[in-house]
């Protein structure tokens, strides 16, 4: 019998999310383990590069085990990974620093050079603007830790060094798949390759950098030691895997022309779909990365902390205290009693609700918060990199309430998205945005979708599944063994609704387009003010 099965693993951040899929598209069996963040020193964030194999392992071994299925069924496994933090082996394939988290602004010095003497060579051919990612951190590591850094065979990422790992590769058959290379500051993305022109003029030695492959490439077989590790079968092909917003992407089906993907999570991410490369020279503002799909593109932006300032405005207006028994909300406060302090299923139960009165509480108020606005960057914005902004609100009152303020967090997110959307339409100007599909916790909010939707004039659209990552991974295992053909084909098919889309109001979207305009030109006396 052919092997019927795949699995799909996500390197994330914070834990690693393991899951087993039938060649259907049904899931089997999932799992997740923590990773550590380690912060050695103030500023500094690095994870132990061995804990991404660790956990790969654990997570594999307990799909496997919980689903029951013989391993041998499995046809092909890849992974997806966090993107803009780099890591790095020996020539044995052996870390040879510890993983440079995209959390960690040691290399900020390099970024502001670049920024000020390179900017237009860096996102010409990258499609990316110089930020947080490989480029000033290999520059940090070649030019602060040059003892460490003669100790590098090649830059990797999290999935390359897992699978790697597993298929008992040396350093000279290390790879980087190319939806990650935007991220790299040093490639030519538009052909998939390394740039000889950014190399040169940044002194980067085009010997550490890795082959440069397609998702789908095998790029080796599990050996008997991983088989051990992992729980399965010895020669089980291992695909290269991709970035996992490219893997999200994937899963959500976003996989045409004039699609749009809202990551609604900690980070706010939008991304699009389209049939060309954009390099945004003049704001520095969207990122465009390579779709796993060939001739398609996600140029995108992001606020790292979007969905984090909702959390950040439950605990500080919604007196909501984690380590506590008493929860307050406007008309009613919550005791738990002692025999239920520490249970999941009750705390669980209970921040639903102060989320949903939250919610309730913003839909009253009418669009534009009645001139409150905000500024969702509290820890800098990222897109364009300004590290030195913060957070701010604007035009409150006397008569402006807490739903007034938690209305304005909601509609920032929409506005930023309506600038990055403009920016692109400067770009792409006859691309015509059919939907938006939308992922993540902030997924789950009717109200804030609906805002979205008022804001942008593009209808939202939920996903019937939960998990798209790893399937996403998945199918790219799927594609390496020959279950799958049409990638974008599996990807469309797979990706369902959940319930009917919420369309734009006609009326609510003019109300909303001037203040976008107030809200770009806030933001510029912004900058201003902070840097």
């Amino acid at each position: 019998m052919r092997p019927n099965y795949l699995i799909g693993v996500d390197l994330g951040t914070s834990s690693t999310k393991a899951a087993l899929y039938r060649a259907d598209g049904a899931p089997a069996a999932e799992a997740v383990a923590d990773v550590p963040l380690l912060y050695p020193s103030p500023g500094v964030v690095e994870q132990e590069t061995d804990d991404f194999y660790r956990t790969a392992a654990e997570t594999v071994g307990r799909c496997l085990r919980e689903s029951g299925i013989d391993p041998r069924q499995v046809a092909a496994i890849a992974f997806d990974s966090q993107m803009a933090g780099v890591g790095a082996i020996d020539e044995q394939y052996n870390p040879a620093t510890r993983f440079d988290s995209w959390l960690d602004m040691r290399c900020r010095p390099y970024i502001t050079w670049l920024n000020e003497h390179h900017a237009d060579l860096i996102t010409r051919l990258t499609g990316c603007a110089p930020t947080c990612d490989h480029g000033p951190k290999i520059l940090w590591w070649q030019h602060e830790r040059p003892d460490e850094y003669a100790r590098v065979a090649k830059f990797v990422m999290p999935s390359a060094y897992v699978a790697g790992k597993m298929a008992g590769l040396s350093a000279d058959r290390a790879f980087m798949d190319y939806t990650f290379i935007h991220f790299s500051g040093l490639a030519d993305n538009r052909a998939g390759q390394w740039s000889a022109a950014i190399c040169d003029t940044l002194g980067v030695s085009m010997d550490v950098l890795p082959e440069i492959v397609e998702p789908w490439r095998i790029i080796g077989e599990v050996t008997e030691a991983a088989a051990r590790d992992f729980g399965l079968a010895p020669g089980t092909p291992i695909a290269a895997g991709c970035g996992d917003t490219a893997a999200n992407a994937l899963g959500a089906g976003i996989v045409r022309p004039g699609q749009l993907f809202d990551v609604a999570g900690t980070a706010s991410v939008l991304a699009g779909c389209t049939d060309k490369f954009v390099a945004d020279t003049t704001h520095r503002a969207l990122l465009t990365m390579r779709s796993v799909i060939p001739g398609l593109w996600h140029p995108l932006a992001y606020i790292a902390g979007g969905g984090q300032a909702l959390r950040w405005v439950r605990d500080e207006f919604y007196k909501y205290e984690a380590g506590d028994t008493k929860y307050e909300l406007k008309g009613a406060l919550e005791e738990m009693d002692a025999a239920s302090k520490g249970s999941e299923t009750r705390l669980s139960s209970l921040v639903s609700r102060i989320y949903e009165e939250m919610i309730n509480e913003a839909a009253a108020i009418p669009p534009g918060a009645e001139g409150l606005f905000f500024s969702p960057h509290l820890g800098g914005r990222i897109c364009p990199a300004t590290p030195e902004m913060r957070g701010a609100w604007l035009g409150f009152s006397w008569g402006h309430t807490r739903a007034h303020f938690f209305r304005a967090v909601l509609e920032s997110i929409a506005y930023e998205y309506a600038w990055y959307l403009r920016v692109l339409g400067r770009y792409i100007p006859n691309l015509e945005l059919t939907e938006a599909r939308v992922v993540g916790g902030g997924a789950r909010s009717d109200v804030w979708n609906g805002i979205k939707a008022d804001v942008l004039g593009v209808p939202y659209q939920r996903l019937g599944r939960s998990e798209f990552g790893t399937w996403g991974a998945a199918m790219i295992a799927g594609k390496a063994v020959g279950l799958y053909d049409d990638l974008a084909a599996v990807a469309a098919a797979n990706a369902l609704p959940a319930g009917p889309p919420i369309q734009p109001s006609a009326g609510r979207h003019e109300i909303y387009r001037p203040l976008v305009d107030r809200h770009i030109r806030l933001q510029e006396q912004l900058v201003e003010i902070f840097v």
